[in-house]
């Protein structure tokens, strides 16, 4: 089969689509033939050799794709039919002809969806979803700024926050992006090149913060995070892109206002998670459950309903631009460049 590959770390030039061999589906994966696949951040930061893919997983870029089941391994339990139009959660390999998949991180693809649409769908929206309800467990009523605003995430996240009735407010970096936010549901957006979004947000909410920060720039924003957090508000970082390093009163003022920070990362979850709990003759049983089957599952209930034609409320991806395989080079560059409102 046909994928991308790179043979040095290095930027977006060095990224080429050469004949590799074909994978078999294991015991319980489903083989998909690829129709789309979808650009992450994670990918530049593969490509650049300072993300490695988790164990076990594909080392071609790809996060996510859309396409048809094409076979199956050993010990899968019929979910789905050779034929089927489905997208696809992966660690990696999205960026290829075919790629295996656990039957359980498919979900199907509503009819009236292009594999385009589709494939801008598995890591943005469900990294969103498991943010905002796994990690942090969105309340209805609060108020949720989410950085990034206009990149794939941010546009899952303005959705799903007023799918939960509350209410997001955004970061971007043109007023272009921010138009595009309003249009998306946004109820107020904010251009961090120019303004100091700590200072709109105080505004924004009277002087009271955000319940909840999504952020995924990290070191630089710092301070006016907690500037305009709320006592006992909720912070997750799931990105680095301005660094890790902080310097600073950092600690103590996120202590001042009873703040609680958590991280969070999908890609690197396994497929299954070791958990102990009491057992009947004492000591502890050990279980198992999948992490990321059971966050598909959770989506595929409560979300992708909404992403059907007479869907009320109807939630959209957003997709910027679409490339053919030969021109990933340019698909890098154009997400370097933070050229993109939504997915490439």
């Amino acid at each position: 089969m046909l994928a991308v590959h790179f043979d040095c770390p290095g930027g977006p030039e060095n990224l080429y689509v050469k004949e590799v061999p074909k994978p078999h589906p294991g015991e319980g994966e489903v083989l998909v033939k690829v129709a789309a696949s979808a650009l992450n951040r994670a990918d530049l930061l593969q490509r650049r050799g300072k993300y490695p893919p988790p164990k076990g997983a594909s080392e071609i870029l790809g996060l996510e794709a859309a396409g048809t089941v094409a076979g199956f391994g050993g010990g899968c339990k019929g979910r789905w039919q050779v034929g089927d139009t489905v997208m696809a959660l992966l660690s990696g390999g999205g960026y290829a002809q075919y790629v295996t998949v656990p039957e359980g991180h498919l979900m199907p693809v509503p009819a009236d969806m292009t594999f385009a649409q589709a494939a801008a769908i598995p890591e943005a929206w469900l990294t969103a979803f498991q943010l905002l309800h796994f990690v942090v467990k969105i309340q209805e009523g609060e108020t949720v700024l989410i950085h990034a605003g206009a990149s794939g995430v941010g546009v899952a996240a303005i959705q799903l926050v007023r799918l939960a009735k509350a209410i997001p407010i955004v970061t971007a970096g043109t007023q272009e992006k921010l138009e595009a936010t309003a249009n998306l549901g946004a109820a107020a957006g904010f251009n961090y090149k120019t303004e100091d979004f700590s200072e709109k947000v105080l505004a924004f909410t009277q002087g009271s913060g955000v319940d909840i920060i999504l952020d995924c720039v990290a070191a630089s924003y710092w301070e006016k995070n907690l500037n305009c957090l709320k006592t006992d508000g909720r912070w997750i970082l799931y990105g680095l892109l301005s660094g890790g390093e902080v310097h600073g009163d950092f600690l103590a003022r996120l202590f001042a206002k009873r703040g609680s920070i958590h991280t969070s990362q999908l890609r690197s979850r396994e497929k299954e998670a070791r958990h102990e709990r009491p057992g009947n003759n004492g000591g502890n049983s050990v279980f198992f459950w999948q992490y990321k089957e059971r966050l598909v599952g959770a989506f595929t209930r409560t979300v992708l309903p909404h992403l059907c034609t007479g869907a009320s409320p109807r939630l959209r991806p957003l997709v910027h631009s679409i490339y053919p395989l030969h021109r990933i080079a340019e698909a890098h560059a154009a997400m370097e460049e933070n050229r993109n409102t939504g997915k490439i």
